[in-house]
């Protein structure tokens, strides 16, 4: 099933930062929130994060699954997935063992595509993912 950002009706939000809340350090939760403002700094939790569509967030974002429509730009790590949904506009590097984009989404980064991640770095092979 898809989820839309638009749609907190399905996601059981625990917590939602509005279009004019800004937001800067160390954020972490549990359940599944929304941003729908500004954010600059760490997000870490084990559950889901929705960044909405206007939304913009700087740093870096440790999440076991990202749904996202807004702007990111820093660094994505998710345990699950990552879904980037129109009108999004990425510019990170992601870790995942999931990717999700749809078409009309910008992501300019690197993508690493793995299960289980370990505190140690393994050398391979990245490859550089870009849509217009």
């Amino acid at each position: 099933m898809k989820v839309s950002p638009t749609d907190s009706r399905q996601n059981n939000i625990i917590a939602f930062l509005g279009k004019e809340t800004f937001f800067r350090g160390y954020f972490q939760f549990e359940g599944t929130v929304r941003i729908d403002g500004k954010v600059e700094g760490e997000i870490v939790s084990s559950h889901t994060l929705i960044v909405g569509e206007g939304a913009s967030i700087k740093g870096s974002i440790k999440v076991s699954k990202v749904v996202c429509g807004g702007n990111v730009t820093g660094s994505i790590e998710s345990g699950e997935s990552i879904q980037l949904v129109k009108p999004s506009n990425v510019h990170a590097d992601i870790r995942t063992p999931v990717l999700s984009v749809e078409e009309g989404v910008i992501f300019n980064g690197n993508c690493r595509m793995e299960t289980g991640f370990s505190g140690q770095e393994e050398e391979s092979p990245q490859m550089e993912v870009k849509q217009a």
